[in-house]
C-alpha cells in the first residue's frame, strides 16, 4: 500500500487520505491515471436497469443509517450535553475517515454543525461532476435517504432531537456536485 508523508509533521498516512491522522493537516493529493478508453458510470442513468438504481439507493439508505446507529449506540447515553456529544460523533467518526462506503463513494468526513445540523461529506471518486446525471440522483437516491431517516430505528436518536442530517457529495477534483438535506419538517 502507497503512504503519504504529511509534510507539517512527517506522519506516514494512507494513500486516500485527504487530511494527516496525526495533525490534521491537508495532504498534497496523489494524482491517478484512468485510462481514457475505460469510462466510470457512478451513477445510474436513463439505459441502466431499475435493479442497478435500487441498488445505489439501498446503498446510500444503509450508510446513513450505519452511522445513525453508531451514533446511537455510542453516544446519547452519557450526562454531557447533545452539541458536544454531537462533536465527540463527529470527530470519532473523523478517525476513520477517510473510509470507502462503497465502490464509487468515499466518506471523507462529519461535521456537527449549529442548529442541530449533522453533516457527512462524501466524494464520489474517478468520477468528474460532468459525468454526475443529477437527475437520477434526485429522482432514486433523495427519496431512499428520507426514507431511511423517517423509518429506520438507527435514525430514531435523529428524528427525537429534531435534528437536520445533510448529505454532501464532491467530485474527484473536490467540486461540489450535490447536496441534498433531511429536515425534522420533512420525517415529521
Amino acid at each position: 500500500m502507497i503512504e503519504k508523508k504529511c509534510p507539517n509533521c512527517q506522519t506516514n498516512n494512507i494513500s486516500n487520505a485527504r487530511y494527516c491522522s496525526g495533525c490534521g493537516y491537508e495532504l498534497p493529493k496523489i494524482e491517478q491515471e484512468i485510462p481514457n478508453d475505460s469510462k466510470v458510470n457512478v451513477l445510474p442513468s436513463a439505459s441502466k436497469s431499475e435493479k442497478t438504481k435500487k441498488r445505489m439507493a439501498l446503498i446510500f439508505g444503509i450508510i446513513g443509517a450505519a452511522f445513525g446507529s453508531f451514533v446511537a449506540q455510542h453516544y446519547f447515553f452519557d450526562n454531557s450535553s447533545f452539541d458536544k456529544k454531537m462533536m465527540q460523533v463527529a470527530s470519532e467518526i473523523n478517525k476513520t475517515c477517510p473510509i470507502m462506503v462503497d465502490q464509487f463513494t468515499r466518506l471523507d468526513n462529519t461535521l456537527s454543525l449549529p442548529n442541530n445540523t449533522f453533516q457527512y461529506n462524501y466524494t464520489i471518486v474517478g468520477v468528474a461532476k460532468s459525468e454526475v446525471n443529477i437527475d437520477t440522483v434526485k429522482k432514486y437516491i433523495e427519496p431512499t435517504l428520507l426514507n431511511n431517516v423517517k423509518t429506520s430505528p438507527d435514525m430514531k436518536i435523529f428524528r427525537d432531537n429534531k435534528m437536520t442530517l445533510v448529505y454532501n457529495y464532491r467530485d474527484k477534483n473536490g467540486e461540489h456536485v450535490w447536496k441534498f438535506s433531511v429536515t425534522p419538517e420533512m420525517y415529521r
